[in-house]
């Protein structure tokens, strides 16, 4: 599932080439693209037909793009293999095409912006788009369905502060606190291997055994590694992530831990391990990332 630096790229991308234009109309190919929308397929493209798109947002895992003077904005999340694509209005469609958007004056839109369009592409459809209310309680006005997803450590409102504390007052491993979407967003199972392999945390480490420093300096990892990611376009390992382009992300080159199983440790030279770990794995260095005594 693509992750904070994936989900950012996704979020440049749309603000580079859909933010500022005005919808002229909306195809759903499939319903269930737009199953969070209650009202249906209809209403969905209703919504949105006429209305102008603002810049695009993110929380976490989330993309959003408001819709002025509605109090609504256009929410979508990629799940496990949407894409969110800019495509010539001509060009083929997509096997897995699900909803089509496209724009009022797309002749006179400036340079390759002309005669392009928005399309959802979902070969699983666990991802999805719709319309909903802005939380007025939000300072970003985020949709109402995003008022439980926690701040992520990229956000300049993220609380570092909050955070530590409230990871250090859970007893569960680490892991399942950084993956905890309430306590902070946009870290998934690629990023969190990654961010505890810097800090030489094992997965299973109870986090109310954290020092303070080692919590911070967990955070400052998963900052760092989300960071280098979203320099390169996030991490690719098929072709169900790409940018609004279609092109993939290269940090799959760079990583010290996930997928790496047998392979020597980058820091010590010992052969990584993979264990299972809630219906996923856990990718670490037995030597560098040992498992606590039992307390």
């Amino acid at each position: 599932m693509p992750e904070l630096p994936e989900v950012e790229v996704v979020r440049r991308g749309l603000d580079r080439w859909v933010s500022g234009r005005t919808v002229s109309s909306v195809t759903v190919l499939h319903p269930r693209a737009v199953r969070r929308h209650a009202a249906g397929s209809e209403d969905f493209a209703a919504q949105l037909a006429g209305r102008t798109l603002g810049p695009a947002q993110r929380r976490g895992k989330y993309l959003w793009l408001p819709l002025p003077g509605t109090g609504t904005s256009l929410l979508g999340h990629l799940g496990m293999s949407g894409q969110l694509l800019v495509q010539p209005e001509d060009a083929p469609a997509e096997t897995h095409l699900r909803v089509r958007i496209r724009f009022a004056g797309a002749d006179s839109a400036p340079g390759d912006l002309a005669n392009t369009e928005l399309r959802f592409v979902d070969q699983r459809t666990f991802g999805g788009l719709a319309v909903e209310d802005a939380d007025p309680s939000d300072p970003d006005a985020a949709p109402m369905s995003l008022a439980h997803i926690a701040r992520d450590p990229m956000d300049p409102r993220f609380d570092d502060t909050a955070f530590l504390a409230a990871l250090r007052r859970r007893s569960t491993g680490v892991k399942r606190a950084l993956l905890d979407q309430t306590l902070i967003s946009g870290v998934g199972n690629i990023y969190a291997d990654e961010a505890l392999w810097r800090s030489r945390l094992h997965y299973e480490r109870p986090a109310d055994t954290l020092s303070r420093a080692q919590a911070a300096l967990l955070l400052a990892s998963a900052r760092e590694v989300m960071g280098a990611a979203l320099a390169v376009g996030g991490t690719s390992f098929d072709s169900l992530y790409v940018n609004v382009n279609g092109e993939s992300g290269y940090f799959a080159r760079a990583l010290d831990a996930y997928g790496r199983e047998n392979e020597p440790c980058n820091r010590c030279g010992t052969p990584l391990r993979r264990a299972p770990w809630m219906n996923r794995s856990s990718y670490f260095c037995p030597r560098c990332q040992k498992l606590p005594r039992p307390r």
